[in-house]
């Protein structure tokens, strides 16, 4: 009778799992095939085959090369920032005696919001007429900024903004870990005299590693496809200055409909995350041979 159940759950699961495999197959190599030919959506010719000629052309595109730069820029910063103030929050909370539970939850209210909401709430907050920032630099005799359109300051704007709401993500991962930090570490630790500065930096730290590792690969893939927050606040202005990949695929794909060059931007996108996620894939691969061995 188990048996008969096993099978029977074999027998759905197996061919479920195939047509997922398909599905998720069948985008890739259909992207990828595109990117070689010369395919206009509203076009009445059939797409032909033009080898590599979309990719010379996007990498010879000036705003391809501001879109890539934005991109990687905010990437590092983004995920170097986030992860840094969220092992600080998790450390901190971790310590507290009492009120953990109000205070993460607190922290994490910020993730809990949409981002579209989040990019409105922004802009009101950045407004260049009654924004609340604007607000507060003219109550101490300072010059209000236009936050969202100026050169100088829209790209750290969305760096902000990014920041506020993905910060909680990289606590919440980083305060599980320390969850499961043995006591009997600390213990020994405060045996052999340790401060809090030789605890941090020989026990904490390299026992959630692994959480850290997961947010800085989480954060990278996610921070490199940027997309919701540029297109609601500014666009990808003003002058380039927040251009980024995803913005640049959206704009030849959805909006001037060349599906062969937008495909082709898709590709170099993929394979650039690969290459930024490549060096975490990789240690926690060979972590895990040596685990299995």
């Amino acid at each position: 009778m188990i048996k008969t159940h096993k099978g029977f759950i074999y027998s759905m699961i197996l061919p479920a799992a195939v047509l997922l495999t398909v599905l998720s197959l069948f985008p890739l190599f259909f992207t990828i095939r595109n990117g070689f030919t010369d395919y206009y959506l509203l076009s009445k010719k059939s797409a032909h085959f033009i080898g590599v000629k979309n990719y010379i052309n996007i990498f010879k595109d000036a705003y391809f090369q501001r879109a890539l730069w934005n991109t990687v820029k905010f990437t590092v910063f983004a995920v170097i920032i986030e992860t840094f103030i969220g092992l600080v929050l998790a450390l901190f909370v971790n310590s507290l005696h009492k009120g953990q539970s109000l205070v993460r939850t607190l922290l994490l209210l910020p993730m809990l919001v949409p981002t579209v909401t989040t990019a409105l709430i922004w802009q009101t907050m950045f407004s260049n007429n009654n924004g609340i920032i604007n607000q507060m630099l003219e109550f101490i005799n300072m010059t209000p900024v236009n936050w969202l359109m100026d050169v100088k300051t829209a790209f750290k704007a969305i760096l902000v903004i990014d920041i506020w709401q993905y910060t909680p993500l990289a606590f919440l991962l980083i305060y599980a870990e320390l969850q499961t930090v043995p006591q009997s570490q600390y213990e020994a630790a405060d045996i052999d005299g340790a401060s809090y500065k030789d605890k941090l930096f020989h026990v904490i730290l390299p026992d959630i590693s692994t959480g850290i590792g997961m947010v800085l690969l989480l954060r990278t893939i996610d921070t490199f496809r940027l997309f919701d927050k540029i297109n609601i606040l500014t666009r990808g202005g003003p002058a380039n200055s927040t251009a980024t990949i995803s913005q640049y695929i959206y704009q030849y794909g959805t909006k001037n409909l060349q599906i062969g060059y937008s495909a082709a931007a898709s590709v170099i996108m993929t394979i650039s995350v690969l290459i930024l996620a490549s060096a975490y894939v990789i240690k926690k691969f060979k972590t895990d041979i040596k685990s299995l061995g």
